[in-house]
């Protein structure tokens, strides 16, 4: 399936990446990288896990796993989309539908916001977002650590860019990252720390450019 288009069914892993339009800045400053991040826990807490993420000047990108079907219904139930059925099998009020459409509330509200402030309009980021599942856990080890690694590109020292989830999987600090279950993939922090050092997984370059 299309990467623009797949289903994000539950109790699956996703890549979610996306940029700005024709390529441009969709973070000017601090608190736009930190405003992001909190429309993100406002929209998709509900139903998705952070495992990894990293936001750059122009993209983003987010690890997540979608929460299970139970999950889903009980946040549908609490009124967050009166307009759900679940007896709807298709469409665009249907039940597969409903974290795709979360994603999207969530960067339209981002950029409301972003436009209002900085006194633009029209579309910021490209639509649909991409997203692609992950079907091992090789491939998601991979893909943690090309994630992490994305500074790299900006001629930035990824181990201590702020706007990515490494030094916080590191960190003791409270989080909503999958911490834990982050570093098991790697079986130890040690492992974690090594792998990333050992350079960005070539083979993913090609699969996930934007």
């Amino acid at each position: 399936m299309e990467i623009r288009n797949e289903i994000l069914v539950p109790d699956a892993f996703y890549h979610i990446y996306n940029r700005g339009i024709n390529s441009g800045k969709i973070f000017s400053n601090q608190e736009n990288y930190l405003f992001f991040l909190s429309k993100f826990a406002t929209f998709l807490s509900p139903l998705c896990e952070v495992y990894a993420y990293c936001l750059l000047p122009n993209h983003f990108h987010f690890l997540i796993k979608v929460k299970s079907e139970k999950e889903i219904r009980t946040f549908v139930s609490k009124g967050n989309d009166s307009n759900f059925s679940f007896h709807q099998e298709k469409g665009l009020h249907s039940y597969e539908s409903i974290v795709s459409k979360q994603i999207g509330k969530f960067i339209s509200s981002y950029s409301q916001a972003y436009n209002k402030v900085n006194k633009r309009h029209g579309p910021l980021l490209e639509s649909p977002f991409k997203r692609k599942r992950i079907d091992s856990e090789e491939y998601l080890r991979n893909l943690i650590v090309y994630i992490h690694l994305n500074p790299v590109g900006f001629n930035v020292d990824f181990s201590t860019y702020q706007y990515s989830s490494y030094k916080s999987i590191l960190s003791k600090q409270k989080t909503l990252l999958k911490r834990e279950e982050t570093i098991a993939f790697f079986e130890d922090v040690e492992n974690f720390v090594y792998l990333h050092g050992s350079g960005q997984p070539a083979h993913l370059c090609q699969s996930f450019e934007l």
